[in-house]
């Protein structure tokens, strides 16, 4: 026969079980907080490859190798249309840099009739452009590079400096970038090369730079600005580098 007094040793039993259940999950989950610096949705690794290749071969194998990533929200945080979100692959060699965009396209272009890429497009972030934003010294993310890419393969490369809310952009900076794009049904492919050089510093395994993704996409009053780190501004701005997400660069 089961007392009264039996049911309660009883509940008190499971109830103990139950608080050292709890406590062991509450340990565990903040051990595994504590060994990231930042969430995981603020990183992204960019993995090594040992062999360069041209930036036009957009179907190279090594490709695969990347991480993907997806963006689909806007800079303002909420969900972008599913024809608008695209995904970018980063790697990285001993003299490279290597950046692919694939990005849904379910309207029109904004683009030039009259693409020249042999030299850097003024103004091109009037269109339809993929664009990164890397600050190789984390502790001066104020100093960061920008780099962009049509669908038409035309290209921008500038220097940035952000001091008390004022931009300074260098437009006669180089960095040597190199473009590829295709326009596919229902789909873009844009990537881009940027050799070492370019930022003053090369990285090594396990260093963390800081950066961030963005897509321009559409006009007028419906014209989509998409970021991988929403800047949640007032209104669309992606110079926002207190919003960069980390950069790791793995083997």
């Amino acid at each position: 026969m089961v007392t009264a007094g039996n049911r309660v040793r009883s509940l008190d039993g499971s109830m103990r079980h139950i608080l050292i259940a709890c406590t062991i999950l509450l340990l565990t989950v903040g051990t595994v907080a504590s060994q990231n610096k930042m969430p995981s949705s603020t990183r992204l690794t960019i993995k090594h490859i040992s062999s360069d290749f041209p930036i036009d071969r957009l179907d190279d194998p090594a490709w695969k190798r990347a991480s993907q990533t997806l963006v689909s929200k806007y800079w303002s945080g909420k969900v972008a249309a599913k024809g608008r979100e695209f995904s970018t692959k980063l790697l990285w060699s001993d003299t490279a840099l290597y950046v692919r965009f694939d990005a849904s396209q379910n309207e029109p272009l904004i683009v030039s009739e009259k693409p020249d890429v042999s030299q850097k497009t003024v103004g091109l972030w009037h269109r339809d452009v993929c664009e990164i934003f890397i600050a190789p010294v984390a502790s001066q993310r104020n100093r960061y590079f920008e780099f962009e890419i049509a669908p038409t393969g035309e290209w921008i490369d500038l220097a940035i400096e952000v001091e008390s809310q004022k931009r300074k952009t260098d437009l006669d900076y180089r960095s040597g970038m190199t473009s590829a794009a295709r326009i596919e049904m229902g789909k873009i492919i844009m990537a881009i090369k940027i050799p070492w050089d370019a930022f003053g510093v090369s990285p090594k395994i396990g260093d963390v730079w800081l950066g961030n993704l963005f897509r321009c996409v559409g006009k007028g009053k419906t014209r989509g600005y998409l970021a991988w780190q929403p800047t949640k501004t007032a209104q669309p701005n992606f110079h926002v580098p207190e919003k960069f997400g980390e950069l790791e660069f793995v083997k």
